[in-house]
């Protein structure tokens, strides 16, 4: 089946890689990079059709922000992250749906959803406070999501914690400037978010636990798969791909630099059999990265679409899979880049930044493997893992 909204952005190709530079200098898209996102549809690919999207199976999705991100990866990145929102977004009372999208179905969502902020429940909704770091594609954005904790009357957090998502518009949220000074993904423009006393009405809150268990999507009355792959599948899986599809650009600047270098030993590289050793294995990593992580999506919207329950052993080894298959591409790209000689590490070389931008992927809380590996591994033995943080994103 042809992915129509990925032929779309091939068209543009040359014009969202030459913006990379730009992206980079603005410290965020750059209106025209941010223009070839909403012009192509890629924004809506996991949008409910009722207001515009195109309910895409998550694995052309996933396929659409590689192929952005080995363009740009500040442009993947942002693809990868807004682009997920609406999906969960789906699960939202229709009134919010109405408020976002009712006017202007390119409307763009933002986050994050780390549980950074407490709301005080008051008459009709909450009030809000707290401050967020990486708030991605912020800039392009006039609606967001934003994680908190549900408050008791004094403003402190219940116990034990109940984390909640709240969605809030551009005018009761401050965007802090100058706040992205990054090595990598600098035109993510991935900047701080500041909410003060912002009042939350009941219909703009989603209790995360619903999401988590898949509740929420069924209590909407969805009814396309999609809707229901689960969350610690879907959210990572624009994160990842980006990291993946930066690999692929670097793989893919590294091979056309190479193509005729000459060695300060007079050796070519296309005659030093280590360094072609290297490119294929690199190569292979980084395919097997790409198949690993569409396979996973796969495999899971086909086990929703049957009507099946993906148990918490399936979810452990979905995100142990999401997670490796990040740490096998970038350690990949290393290789590569070990070899690319010291003038690829000047500025106007396009592979440092594919290199920075990879790694500066790699450090999401989302590819973390520590706790990710141990909980997987406790389900493989069958044995029950602990409650608590190791369970919070699988």
């Amino acid at each position: 089946m042809t992915n129509q909204v990925l032929d779309a952005i091939m068209e543009r190709a040359d014009e969202i890689r030459a913006l990379g530079p730009s992206n980079e200098r603005l410290g965020r898209l750059d209106d025209q990079a941010a223009k070839a996102l909403r012009d192509t549809g890629v924004i809506r690919m996991l949008q409910p059709a009722v207001h515009g999207g195109l309910e895409v199976h998550p694995r052309e999705f996933a396929e659409t922000v590689m192929g952005i991100a080995a363009l740009d990866g500040s442009t993947g990145w942002v693809a990868g992250i807004v682009g997920v929102h609406p999906w969960e977004m789906a699960f939202a009372d229709p009134r919010v749906q109405q408020e976002v999208w009712g006017e202007d179905q390119d409307t763009w969502i933002a986050s994050p959803y780390a549980p950074m902020g407490v709301a005080r429940p008051v008459d009709g909704g909450y009030v809000f406070n707290g401050r967020w770091q990486f708030s991605s594609g912020t800039d392009h954005c006039d609606w967001i999501f934003l994680g908190g904790m549900l408050g008791d009357a004094g403003g402190g957090m219940v116990q034990p914690p109940v984390p909640l998502h709240l969605i809030l518009p551009r005018p009761d949220y401050e965007i802090v400037e100058d706040s992205w000074d990054v090595v990598g993904l600098r035109g993510t423009g991935s900047k701080d978010i500041v909410v003060k006393d912002a009042f939350v009405p009941d219909h703009r809150v989603i209790p995360f636990a619903k999401v988590v268990d898949g509740s929420a999507p069924r209590e909407a009355g969805l009814a396309n798969p999609l809707y229901h792959v689960p969350f610690s599948c879907a959210f990572p899986l624009g994160i990842t791909a980006a990291v993946i599809g930066v690999c692929e650009g670097a793989l893919a600047h590294h091979l056309d630099y190479q193509r005729t270098r000459v060695q300060i030993t007079g050796t070519r590289i296309k005659d030093d059999p280590y360094v072609l050793y290297a490119i294929g294995e690199a190569a292979a990593e980084i395919q097997a990265s790409r198949v690993a992580l569409l396979d996973n999506v796969c495999r899971m919207y086909d086990a929703v679409a049957a009507g099946r329950e993906v148990s918490f052993a399936e979810r452990a080894a979905g995100r142990r899979t999401q997670t490796r298959a990040a740490w096998r591409a970038v350690r990949a790209v290393d290789e590569i880049v070990a070899r690319s000689g010291g003038n690829a590490m000047r500025m106007d070389n396009p592979i440092q930044r594919f290199w920075r931008d990879a790694h500066t992927g790699l450090a999401h809380a989302i590819h973390v493997p520590g706790s990710v590996f141990h909980v997987s591994a406790l389900t493989e033995l069958g044995i029950e893992p602990p409650p608590g943080p190791m369970r919070s994103m699988i």
